[in-house]
């Protein structure tokens, strides 16, 4: 390509940004912890890699924030692929032979994601149920209908949510206890959507 700047959602094929014009700006999705073999190819080429996800999630960047817009998607499209394959409706149905009961959806993770997929599930109809280490999630999580799951509090829970806003690393006493407790609930459920993602 002879232009001075590309832009794609996600990084095109290596053999395609080795015939971007060296000098120009690519600006994507690349996924850079994870895509070394991108950036030498970029290096060769002498190509600047502009990766979107690593943009600041702040005010002024809002409108340039790929990752929330993608995993609200992400969210919503996870709910819709499980109605395709999940046998029954969503909602309760009370049909001549007899009631069908709710679809029962847990979803792991009550972030950006987590949360269109709580929002998408109630709204097919779905008895939904989240989980999630950061306490606040789980006013978020019952606003939108769905029923908070969490392990009883440790002492060093108070720092679930990092100042950016994600979770963090918990101890390994509550890590047993919500495993434990999430092994339990998943045995009754119908569907569960994981959505959680660790930054980098």
């Amino acid at each position: 390509s002879n232009s001075d700047i590309c832009v794609a959602l996600s990084p095109p094929a290596l053999d395609h940004i080795r015939g971007i014009k060296p000098g120009s700006i690519l600006i994507c999705v690349a996924d850079p912890y994870r895509s070394p073999a991108l950036i030498q190819v970029c290096k060769d080429q002498n190509v600047t890699l502009m990766a979107l996800e690593l943009i600041p999630r702040i005010t002024r960047a809002q409108s340039m924030d790929v990752l929330s817009s993608q995993s609200n998607l992400g969210g919503y499209r996870a709910v819709i692929e499980a109605a395709a394959h999940f046998p029954r409706a969503f909602p309760m149905m009370m049909t001549a032979a007899g009631t069908i009961p709710p679809a029962k959806v847990f979803v792991m993770g009550a972030g950006v994601a987590g949360l269109q997929a709580i929002a998408t599930a109630k709204r097919l109809g779905a008895a939904v149920s989240a989980t999630d280490v950061r306490r606040a999630a789980g006013e978020q999580i019952a606003s939108l209908g769905g029923k908070f799951i969490m392990a009883d509090d440790d002492a060093d829970h108070t720092d679930a949510e990092t100042s950016a806003g994600y979770a963090r690393e918990m101890s390994a006493a509550f890590q047993e206890r919500q495993a434990t407790l999430i092994a339990s609930v998943i045995a009754q459920q119908d569907i569960v959507i994981t959505t959680a993602q660790i930054p980098g």
